[in-house]
């Protein structure tokens, strides 16, 4: 596994991301030589979902979306 020190990584990040992804192989990130982080790249059945359209169809009904949410007989400030 690959290796690079906090600063390094914060001066070279957007290559070493690019780098990691083409390589496909994890990279640890240290301060003062002890690991922090792990940096890995995401699986690719994760990369091809889209939220786009992930919640169609699970709506079941509604009655009226624009209706107040409670009878107005049940309002604590009516009594």
């Amino acid at each position: 596994m690959k290796s690079v020190g906090a600063a390094e990584f914060k001066a070279r990040c957007l290559r070493l991301i690019k780098q990691m992804n083409r390589d496909g192989e994890p990279l640890t990130i240290t301060n003062r030589g002890r690991p922090v982080a792990i940096l890995s790249p995401m699986p690719e059945q994760a990369r091809s979902e889209s939220i786009i359209g992930a919640m169609a169809g699970t709506v079941l009904a509604y009655d009226d979306p624009f209706g107040p949410a409670a009878d107005p007989s049940e309002w604590a400030s009516l009594r």
